[in-house]
């Protein structure tokens, strides 16, 4: 398979090895609770099986995020990734509130009598599943923190969010064989308020990057800290940052002395711009704009002709 980039070959292959682990499991899991009658176990396994699907979005939003620029995509496609995200937090809804409503329906709709105890063989595939999910969780989450991927880090998260809802699988299927059958289908409750927040978290995150919400307060503190350290720069005016998907737009103004020739004032802007991109490879565009440092107030709208100046801003 050809990739556009390391990225892309890392969440690909990191993606694959989740799709081969979650069909396994999600078999298992399923083949446990029917055998052993656990409605808890079977929704964990619904759970590991809508995993694959998600994974199979993911990649899609990888591979299309990283697609070059063209004509009508001049800023690239880094937000596929985000619609990925997205539709990855919808799945996760829709399984949560199928879990949920099963989980309902046997604790107000089933005759006490009729609620079955779970087998051990439950319980075991509980435990597996709680290892193998929380395995996979670190797996995908390092190499997500590796590339920077938004819809990659929505995966990991999922794979948390099965972990937890295992160990609530597990707490019910204990409970109900210790002479609490009900217990089985209030744990289905339970792992439906984990996915729900589980898919809140990838909703949020992705939403953050779609509508140009600015970097974490660390990432401008370092911005700010290196721009006043570029040799010419007297002092910076201000400075603006979004996020595009998984990348950085970053635009900031900077005060330079009078005296400067519009060449040395333009070294110093591309200087600043490189030593933005060179130490933080995240940000994929910097626009740098020079002003002289006696003019305290940069308002250029008196230069304009009277007919432009009503819009002038």
């Amino acid at each position: 398979m050809k990739y556009a980039n390391e990225e892309e070959r890392i969440a690909m292959i990191v993606s694959l090895n989740s799709i081969v682990a979650n069909l396994v499991l999600s078999l298992a899991k399923l083949a446990a609770g029917f055998m052993a009658q656990s409605a808890a176990m079977i929704s964990d396994g619904v759970h590991s099986a809508s995993d694959v699907f998600s994974t199979f979005v993911v990649m899609a939003g990888v591979k299309l995020s990283n697609k070059a620029s063209d004509d009508e995509h001049q800023y690239g496609h880094e937000r596929m990734e985000c619609v990925a995200a997205i539709i990855l937090a919808c799945m996760l809804t829709l399984v949560a509130l199928g879990i949920g409503y099963s989980g309902y329906e046997k604790i107000f709709h089933t005759d006490a009598a009729d609620l079955v105890i779970p087998g051990q063989l439950a319980l075991w595939a509980a435990v597996l599943s709680i290892v193998v999910k929380e395995g996979m969780f670190w797996y995908t989450r390092n190499a997500a923190q590796k590339i920077n991927s938004g819809a990659l880090m929505a995966d990991a998260w999922h794979h948390r969010s099965d972990a937890l809802s295992s160990i609530g699988s597990f707490v019910g299927i204990l409970g109900a064989r210790m002479g609490y059958p009900v217990l089985d289908p209030v744990a289905s409750l339970i792992i439906c308020l984990m996915i729900l927040q589980a898919a809140y978290e990838v909703f949020k995150d992705a939403m953050d990057k779609m509508v140009d919400h600015s970097c974490d307060e660390e990432t401008t503190k370092k911005l700010e800290e290196l721009i006043e350290r570029v040799p010419g720069v007297e002092h910076m005016d201000s400075l603006y940052t979004r996020m595009f998907g998984s990348r950085i737009y970053v635009d900031v103004e900077i005060s330079v002395k009078d005296d400067l020739t519009l060449l040395q004032a333009h070294t110093i802007a591309e200087t600043v711009h490189t030593a933005i991109e060179a130490n933080f490879p995240l940000v994929k565009h910097c626009m740098v704009h020079v002003n002289p440092v006696s003019e305290s107030i940069h308002d250029a709208c008196p230069m304009l002709p009277p007919e432009l100046r009503p819009k002038c801003k």
